[in-house]
């Protein structure tokens, strides 16, 4: 039990540094901003390069992949519907509350505790493909097309394929899909840039905690609430029942869909609410309840299903 914790605990640390380094000013007004473009242009990119050129992209096609998109779907169309045509949210903020919803923290959170709590570091593989492939590219076209005002197919076509994130990723699935090795000269670099992007993007985050309430009285909360909701007990729900009564997977495979369900949301998320200025109370919000929250879900889950 103590092991399940471990990438908890991790995350928590990263996040704690991040808080103090705000409370004693140390980086000065502007940190957070800097941080916020250094993670978005520069290291996000390297991280999602990494990851996908040393994937297996055929997992994609694994049990998993249909569940799991099932799932984020189901919970992506209900906060949109509620929040766009219910509550009257703005299109940003919309977008913001549904990725927060349904995008879950599959690599730097999903890889350590699919480890502990699964057995294998493996089994996140077809979310992270999937979040990176299609959730990733179409939320990039998205923003682009919010922030800009632009409404034409070719311009918004443009920005998004010249997004840092997308080019990262789509060069990631070429060297993956072509099945060239790349010499160590060229991954170890690549390597040292990306693994400083979890650790900067934690501690940025820790850093907009700081002075800031959870569910502070920001006309948002129903939001927060909502989109917690979804990614802690709905989509897990969701998960498990797709998987157990429409495709009849296997225990172990039931199992492993409906904890990678319940994984917290993405601190992705922030860091594009942080880039496009919208949102960042929710995204904020909704990532710390759910990472709190996870930790009995999922336990529950591993002694429920396990």
């Amino acid at each position: 039990m103590l092991d399940s914790l471990t990438g908890f605990v991790v995350v928590g640390v990263a996040i704690l540094v991040g808080w103090i380094i705000a409370r004693i000013d140390l980086l000065g007004p502007h940190a957070r901003h800097v941080l916020g473009r250094l993670t978005f242009f520069v290291l996000s990119p390297f991280l999602l390069f990494v990851v996908l050129a040393q994937a297996d992209v055929h997992t994609l096609f694994s049990a998993l992949l249909p569940v799991s998109a099932i799932a984020a779907a189901a919970v992506f169309v209900i906060h949109a519907v509620v929040a766009r045509f219910v509550w009257r949210r703005d299109a940003g903020e919309t977008l913001i509350g549904t990725l927060s919803a349904g995008q879950v923290n599959s690599n730097n959170m999903g890889i350590p505790l699919s480890l502990y709590l699964l057995g294998s570091a493996a089994f996140p593989a077809p979310v992270i493909l999937l979040q990176l492939l299609v959730f990733t590219p179409l939320s990039m076209a998205a923003f682009e097309a919010i922030s800009t005002g632009q409404r034409r197919v070719n311009p918004i076509l443009r920005r998004t394929l010249t997004n840092p994130i997308v080019v990262g990723s789509v060069l990631g699935v070429v060297v993956s899909l072509s099945g060239i090795r790349l010499p160590p000269i060229v991954m170890e670099p690549a390597s040292l840039v990306a693994d400083a992007c979890i650790p900067v993007l934690l501690i940025s985050y820790g850093m907009s905690l700081h002075g800031q309430r959870v569910l502070s009285p920001s006309g948002r909360r129903r939001d927060i609430l909502l989109a917690t909701t979804l990614k802690l007990l709905v989509m897990p729900l969701v998960a498990w029942t797709v998987a157990a009564l429409v495709f009849r997977l296997g225990p172990a495979d039931v199992l492993i869909v409906t904890v990678l369900a319940a994984l917290p949301t993405a601190q992705n998320v922030f860091n594009y609410a942080q880039r496009y200025d919208v949102g960042e109370t929710i995204a904020r919000d909704t990532i710390l309840l759910t990472t709190v929250g996870c930790v009995p879900v999922l336990l529950g889950i591993t002694l429920l299903l396990g």
